[in-house]
């Protein structure tokens, strides 16, 4: 990419104006990755400003027995990870967790198994979703891009008030399909991060390199969805960090226990703040429904 076509870009993205077609096969193939680093922090600092939220998350398996379970005070978040083979059994799940998390909000899930023991019958999952509401669970956790193909699913459950907290990706899908499915979706799906980075790795580990290019072109592509999100236990200090001055707003999945076997200055809480401030920013905690904790 030239010089003048890449200025060109760039004042569009920072004057909010759409990106042509061919302005975004330019910034996919673009292989620039200091042009692209510097340009997705711009941008994230124009929305996001200077804060980097972060979620503290214990995470609780469907086949867990819950009533032997110790939920730590820190966390901000009770995930439930997993899929139960029935409507009746993720119900009886959540209105037993939900109790025992206390004011800490339960989240879980993913959308495309929800559709799943639904049949793809649209009545039955909307009834699903109330019930879901209803016995307290805050948000579906994710909805893996590689899983769900139809975003109406998103917004049905968004407008019955059950949102889903993040998109992810679970497989290899170019981050230029991904992100062009997610932001030709609209601001209706009441999504609050896109986890640009793979869940899992499938055939060759990715490269450092293509992780940050990843997370950057998300940045400047995906428009609609508040947070470019990359998870902490998945992925480490060092890359989250990094990750941060490439268009990162949000670090997921941080340890919830505060263990000072190597003193407290290791304790993940301590870790995970020193490494946003690291990047320049200020570390702002939040719980599962994305609010900011004091």
């Amino acid at each position: 990419m030239t010089p003048n076509s890449f200025d060109l870009i760039a004042s569009k993205l920072l004057a909010g104006e759409p990106l042509a077609n061919v302005d975004i096969t330019k910034l996919s193939v673009s292989r620039d990755l200091i042009q692209l680093g510097s340009l997705a922090d711009q941008l994230r600092r124009a929305r996001c400003g200077d804060q980097v939220t972060f979620v503290r998350v214990f995470e609780v398996s469907v086949e867990a027995d819950v009533t032997e379970l110790e939920f730590p005070a820190a966390a901000g978040e009770v995930r439930l990870n997993g899929c139960p083979d029935s409507v009746d059994s993720v119900i009886e799940l959540v209105r037993r967790v939900v109790p025992l998390a206390g004011d800490v909000p339960v989240t879980g899930f993913e959308l495309n198994c929800l559709v799943g023991l639904c049949n793809e019958d649209v009545r039955m999952f909307e009834r699903f979703v109330r019930r879901l509401k209803e016995s307290g669970l805050a948000m579906i956790a994710e909805a893996p891009l590689d899983k769900i193909d139809d975003s109406s699913w998103i917004e049905r459950s968004a407008g019955i008030g059950l949102a889903v907290a993040r998109l992810t990706v679970h497989g290899t899908a170019s981050v230029k399909d991904a992100v062009r499915r997610v932001s030709s979706w609209g601001c209706a799906t009441g999504v609050k991060a896109f986890a640009p980075l793979p869940r899992r790795t499938v055939g060759m580990p990715s490269t450092g390199y293509e992780d940050v290019r990843q997370v950057a072109l998300a940045r400047l592509l995906v428009d609609n969805i508040p947070s470019i999100q990359v998870d902490w236990s998945l992925y480490g200090p060092k890359l989250a960090q990094v990750a941060l001055t490439f268009g990162a707003s949000d670090v997921d999945s941080v340890s919830p226990v505060d263990s000072l076997e190597h003193g407290r200055r290791r304790a993940p809480l301590e870790v995970v703040k020193q490494n946003i401030r690291a990047a320049s920013l200020v570390p702002v905690q939040r719980n599962g429904r994305f609010e900011t904790m004091s």
